[in-house]
């Protein structure tokens, strides 16, 4: 209602601030209040299978969708998704350019070098020469919510999250909020270029995706929850729709591989192999396959939201819309109006 009546200086002006000012216990002012404020930015992109593939910039987590699509169209990837081969090179493809994010990511990074021609082909030959890198040390679930829409004109690929299930698990005085948790992203270590310091934002792994045609016309708005698994979900969806040319249901419908940590949020852990965990549906090809190629396979029985519920609308070349909602979980739902 405060934001309705009186926008956004009525929201931390007012109830809300004041409630906020009183957790943080003097950590920051009315001052830092006032001057906080969404930004519109340059979205970051890349060409992938003859398309034009959109996402956020850092500090999100997104351009690993693009580096990998663009690491991945370079490869023998088939277009049939039931062959090992093509969770194989997409496994590879994520890895490769994910394995580096704990050092690379924070509001300050340069989108332009991170998807630079030659460091993408550096990866791609890397995963070629079967020389995909362990994640680096570093230089020093139920919380997310996706939606997509689109009409004859626009899309629009939406994604927020409070970080843990309940955030921090503080509340903003007498207003019922919480607060989110998103501060995780930050590093301590000084020398880090996400080290938590006044007015930067932290690493995040929120993760919406857009397509267009190369002449600008839409084709396509998806994206999905699932921590850091939301960059490998929204690539084998892009991979099935643009390269193997599946329907929204098939690719929604389709078994799913994720790359896993200790947590959700812990998948790039210094000195940590990923395990590919597999859903009970992938396949029959993809475990035995996977593992003759040297990867560590497991089961993804116990916790099927690490793989994401995921939202596509594709618009077709007559102009018609086909989307589907996640059939994961039964909180989703896909409307045509």
């Amino acid at each position: 209602e405060a934001i309705a009546t009186g926008g956004r200086d009525a929201f931390y002006g007012g109830e809300f601030g004041e409630g906020l000012l009183g957790l943080a216990d003097g950590l920051f002012s009315p001052e830092d209040l006032a001057v906080s404020q969404a930004d519109w930015v340059e979205p970051a992109t890349v060409e992938a299978w003859g398309h034009r593939l959109w996402t956020v910039p850092p500090n999100s987590q997104g351009y690993l969708i693009l580096a990998a699509a663009a690491v991945a169209q370079g490869l023998d990837l088939p277009t049939d998704p039931d062959d090992a081969d093509w969770a194989h090179w997409l496994i590879e493809a994520a890895r490769a350019v994910g394995s580096f994010r704990p050092a690379e990511l924070s509001d300050s990074a340069n989108v332009a070098d991170l998807l630079e021609p030659a460091r993408i082909n550096g990866l791609r030959r890397r995963v070629l020469a079967g020389d995909t890198p362990v994640t680096p040390p570093a230089t020093g679930g139920d919380d997310t919510t996706y939606l997509c829409a689109a009409d004859d004109r626009l899309t629009v690929s939406l994604i927020q999250s409070n970080a843990m299930g309940f955030g921090s698990l503080l509340v903003s005085g007498g207003t019922g909020i919480f607060l989110h948790n998103r501060g995780l992203g930050f590093s301590l270590d000084p020398a880090h270029p996400a080290c938590y310091a006044p007015g930067r934002r932290p690493p995040h792994t929120l993760s919406p995706a857009l397509v267009t045609t190369l002449d600008g016309r839409n084709r396509a708005v998806l994206g999905t929850m699932g921590g850091d698994a939301q960059p490998q979900v929204v690539l084998q969806m892009l991979a099935r729709l643009l390269h193997c040319g599946q329907s929204p249901a098939e690719i929604l419908g389709a078994g799913r591989w994720v790359l896993i940590g200790p947590d959700a949020f812990a998948t790039w852990t210094p000195g940590w192999l990923p395990p590919v965990a597999l859903e009970p549906h992938v396949p029959a090809a993809w475990a035995d396959g996977l593992a003759s190629r040297g990867h560590n396979v497991c089961g993804l029985d116990e916790n099927p939201k690490l793989s994401g519920h995921a939202h596509l609308i594709e618009v077709r070349s007559d102009g018609m819309l086909s989307g589907a909602a996640e059939p994961r979980t039964p909180l989703a739902a896909a409307i045509a109006i």
